[in-house]
């Protein structure tokens, strides 16, 4: 924790989204005890999401810790979680609204997220089923934007145990054992698999994977990036063109980031991007024969002309 706070300046208002299970109660304990010492303002945020009785008052419960784990702020937001991308991500989504707004309102420097080592192993297992790349394969960042895990190296039994030795009863919450959720069969059955059959290590083996991926991608964003400005002919909302003659000399990693990159400055939302979208547009480049343009998310269309490909809201003009 002192770590994760260390380039805070004094009086910096951190605050910890706590459910109340073992990693969040943990991580709102070290909060409390670091914040105080190093000159720090800090707080607790808990998110009712409605879909349990008796939701609102655990809800509060949590909330009522805070004075006693050294947290001088304490919120509960009431979200409602609607169904677009199934139950994980709508509730997913709900949270981290609430969690960005109640920082803007509060002018929080971080919030903290209590994710663990088994946490990230869990994301790469469903990255790779899902065969979406080394970005996805790189998992959870330990800091992204205002959002920082300090945890994110550290196994689930440490933040047990921490809760056990400090004296604090988490709270086990039923959906963590609900086979209906992809994440918990994946904790529940494939790790102890591949911990039985591979042996032990599998979640430090996983984490360690994405911490490598992470820094790959990072630099094959940082190159695509630059390129996307070496490409771009023109980048106006609604329409991005882009110079064929420079994608063509691009290394396949890099030419298709630069046009995922260009789909989404066009106005292709980026979450229904997938990666055969993006294989379509590059076929444009790379095994052009003439053919028809490649329809989008978003009501995008991809076209090659005269040198250049177009991506922009159809029809192009």
């Amino acid at each position: 924790m002192r770590e994760s706070l260390a380039d805070l300046g004094r009086g910096a208002l951190v605050l910890a989204a706590c459910s109340g299970g073992a990693d969040s109660l943990a991580l709102a304990a070290a909060l409390g005890f670091v914040a105080p010492r190093a000159g720090l303002r800090a707080g607790l945020l808990t998110v009712d999401h409605g879909l349990q009785e008796g939701s609102r008052e655990r809800a509060a419960r949590v909330a009522a810790l805070a004075p006693g784990l050294g947290l001088d702020v304490a919120e509960v937001l009431a979200v409602t979680v609607g169904t677009a991308g199934g139950p994980e991500a709508a509730a997913r989504e709900a949270r981290y609204a609430a969690l960005g707004e109640a920082a803007d309102r509060l002018g929080a420097a971080a919030v903290l997220l209590g994710h663990t080592r088994d946490d990230q192993a869990e994301t790469v297992l469903l990255g790779l089923a899902r065969g979406s790349g080394p970005r996805s394969l790189s998992g959870m960042a330990p800091v992204a934007g205002r959002y920082r895990r300090p945890f994110l190296d550290l196994p689930r039994s440490t933040t047990v145990a921490a809760c056990r030795a400090l004296g604090l009863d988490p709270w086990d919450d039923p959906h963590n054992d609900d086979p209906r959720f992809t994440r918990v069969r994946v904790r529940r059955r494939v790790l102890p698999v591949l911990e039985e059959e591979l042996g032990p290590g599998v979640a430090e083996a996983l984490a360690r994977t994405a911490r490598l991926a992470r820094e790959d991608a990072d630099a094959l964003d940082g190159w695509a990036e630059s390129a996307y400005r070496n490409c771009a002919l023109s980048d106006i909302p609604e329409k991005v063109t882009l110079s064929v003659r420079e994608l063509e000399g691009l290394p396949d990693a890099v030419r298709r980031r630069v046009l995922r990159r260009a789909a989404v400055a066009a106005g292709a939302p980026s979450g229904a991007l997938s990666a055969a979208h993006v294989l379509a547009v590059d076929r444009l480049v790379t095994h052009w024969r003439g053919q028809k343009a490649v329809d989008l998310p978003g009501g995008l269309s991809a076209l090659r002309r005269y040198g250049t490909l177009i991506l922009a809201i159809s029809p192009i003009a």
